[in-house]
């Protein structure tokens, strides 16, 4: 076995992964392409008009532009991305350090409604490690974003912990809370699957403000008559807490880096996780940047700080 702390070095893809599908609110076809990137890159949407890049927008919390129903970046020339959050929670969810993310829409494709599909592709290509060492945002103290009896915080913590809980006054719903210590592993067989999921009742509102165009229940669990309306049933128990779960995930990826840190949430949704994060961001003090030696003799060694780095939104 090797000696080597796993997670020592940062990653990217073995080789390009090509997709196809269509956005969820737009209902227009997205074709996006996942380039390697080398290291200290991040990951960096790449926007593109007839062949050619118009904007290169860095994946963190100071590009958000929007977050009604999806998690939006953009740029100050006006060129956006949107619902960008199952397919960063696929890369954070792996590991996925460095990445450029071309695509020829102002949406993210919606695929499954979960971050599978983004999933598997990455498992057939594989992950690349480099050699730089992986750089981590080390939470150093706890903060707190509330708005209307929902609420989120981030704590100090050697890895990476999500707690979400949500409450639903739908019976279908109902209260759920689930935590897990984040891996790999985890992310791939307990989360990654779980889709996004609505109400029957919201739907004409959705299509007169020009949204949901692309929802289907080929792509979304929807709740109507007080019961799952898709054929299949859900996939997981409590797939509603775990899509919330991917959802934390993708929106805690504009962080920049990964995070050391432990997540609770209750109630909370694209908004409140990015307002934590501009919590987190908004005091120096409140985190710094460390990095994991590239070797070890005995044991595994803590991530160590790193002096005079800062993050900038670019």
């Amino acid at each position: 076995m090797s000696n080597r702390f796993i997670g020592a070095r940062q990653t990217t893809l073995a080789r390009e992964i090509q997709l196809t599908g269509t956005g969820v609110h737009s209902g227009a076809p997205v074709s996006l392409t996942l380039h390697p990137a080398e290291a200290d890159t991040g990951l960096r949407f790449l926007v593109t008009k007839r062949g050619r890049v118009i904007a290169e927008i860095a994946a963190h919390v100071a590009n958000v532009k929007n977050l009604t129903l999806c998690t939006v970046i953009g740029d100050e020339a006006g060129t956006t991305v949107s619902t960008v959050e199952h397919l960063l929670a696929a890369l954070r969810g792996l590991g996925i350090d460095n990445l450029y993310i071309e695509i020829d829409s102002k949406e993210v494709p919606i695929m499954d409604g979960s971050s599978a599909d983004y999933v598997e592709a990455i498992d057939r290509v594989g992950i690349r490690e480099l050699s730089e060492p992986r750089k981590y945002i080390k939470v150093l103290k706890s903060v707190r974003a509330e708005e209307n009896g929902c609420w989120g915080e981030l704590h100090p913590h050697t890895g990476f912990r999500m707690d979400v809980e949500i409450d639903f006054e739908s019976p279908v719903i109902g209260r759920q809370r689930l935590q897990y210590e984040m891996s790999p592993g985890i992310f791939r067989h307990e989360i990654a699957r779980a889709r996004t999921f609505g109400f029957m009742s919201d739907v004409e509102k959705l299509w007169k403000a020009g949204l949901a165009l692309g929802a289907d229940l080929s792509n979304t669990v929807a709740i109507g008559e007080g019961r799952v309306m898709n054929p299949g049933g859900l996939r997981y128990p409590q797939e509603f807490v775990r899509h919330k779960m991917l959802d934390a995930v993708g929106d805690l990826a504009l962080a920049g880096m990964p995070l050391l840190g432990a997540y609770r949430s209750y109630r909370g949704g694209h908004r409140l996780n990015s307002m934590v994060l501009q919590a987190l961001f908004a005091d120096a003090s409140n985190w710094s940047v460390v990095q994991v030696p590239r070797t070890r003799t005995t044991r595994a060694p803590m991530p160590v700080a790193t002096s005079g780095i800062a993050i900038a939104a670019e």
